[in-house]
């Protein structure tokens, strides 16, 4: 991944993407970027659009292929439709309802399949195998990566100034595409990872040197929970560029969810959580610096939103 793919994807998608807002938050004690306010509310909109733009008009033409319950299926279902691109989405079981009906509402065929994400997903790489049709994946795949990336072309010109910038971690094509760009153009500001301590998938797959099964328990988190694939392109990226790691307990990250609701009026789905509970965790390193946190979405499902919304 370099910084010359990321700046060719900022300029393919930027006629479809919004340039979110990077804001001071007293509360959290740091920048805040907001990608919660991307279109379908979360950055997974720019991996699915760059990866749509790059399309051969063949491909264009039969559509595309995903599996996913939350943020990506939705990110592919509208860069889909901004290309005038049809777009099928396997779903698990598990599927949030109100999920499904806002993938469907962006123009997306739904197809159940299987009782979890990883039926759901064999179940669409073998359709879009069988069909010819090109299959996104939520992380791995460098079009994707590049366009996770564009978060940093964006956060660089807001911030040239920029000492840290705190990113949780799923599958990791966001830090991987906001870690490889800044390598390059600011090689001062430290890449920090944060995971959940239930959900530490990519985390233990570094300090093991490999991509391993990692067990899980249930998380706030939930778009960034999920085992890592095999060979995925991402894991080498995060190697080399990663230069820290922050793990959050479940109580940290529902407190940093409430403070950011109560003082901010914004609300902010657990993996942005993560991200600023591991800053908070480590404020104090950065006193008079100016650190930044990419607030990922604002995607709270049913479960994770009565959780935040309850009075306990």
């Amino acid at each position: 991944m370099t910084k010359q793919a990321i700046l060719e994807a900022h300029q393919r998608i930027a006629p479809y993407v919004r340039e979110t807002p990077l804001e001071w938050s007293d509360a959290v004690g740091a920048y805040l970027k907001l990608e919660s306010l991307q279109h379908t509310g979360s950055f997974k909109f720019r991996g699915a659009s760059n990866k749509i733009a790059r399309l051969s008009a063949g491909e264009a033409a039969k559509g595309v292929v995903t599996a996913s319950n939350g943020n990506h299926g939705l990110g592919v279902a509208a860069a889909a439709r901004a290309r005038g691109i049809a777009a099928e989405v396997f779903v698990s079981s598990h599927v949030s309802p109100a999920k499904a009906r806002r993938i469907a509402s962006l123009g997306a065929c739904i197809h159940p399949a299987g009782d979890d994400p990883l039926a759901a997903e064999l179940a669409a790489r073998r359709s879009a195998e069988e069909s010819g049709r090109v299959f996104i994946s939520p992380y791995n795949d460098p079009e994707v990566m590049a366009g996770q990336g564009t978060v940093a072309v964006e956060l660089q010109r807001q911030m040239p100034e920029l000492d840290a910038v705190y990113v949780a971690v799923g599958g990791g094509g966001l830090i991987g595409g906001i870690g490889a760009y800044l390598k390059e153009v600011s090689p001062r500001t430290e890449i920090v990872g944060c995971w959940p301590e239930n959900s530490p998938v990519m985390f233990e797959c570094l300090r093991a040197g490999a991509i391993v099964e990692v067990a899980e328990r249930p998380t706030l988190s939930e778009s960034t929970a999920g085992g890592l694939e095999a060979g995925s392109v991402t894991f080498d990226v995060c190697r080399r560029v990663i230069d820290r790691s922050v793990l959050v307990s479940e109580e940290e990250i529902l407190a940093a969810m409430r403070l950011v609701l109560k003082e901010e009026h914004w609300v902010i789905e657990g993996a942005a959580g993560v991200a600023v509970a591991a800053f908070r965790k480590e404020a104090g390193r950065y006193e008079g610096k100016n650190a930044a946190v990419v607030v990922c979405g604002k995607n709270v499902s049913e479960v994770v939103g009565r959780r935040l919304f309850s009075a306990s």
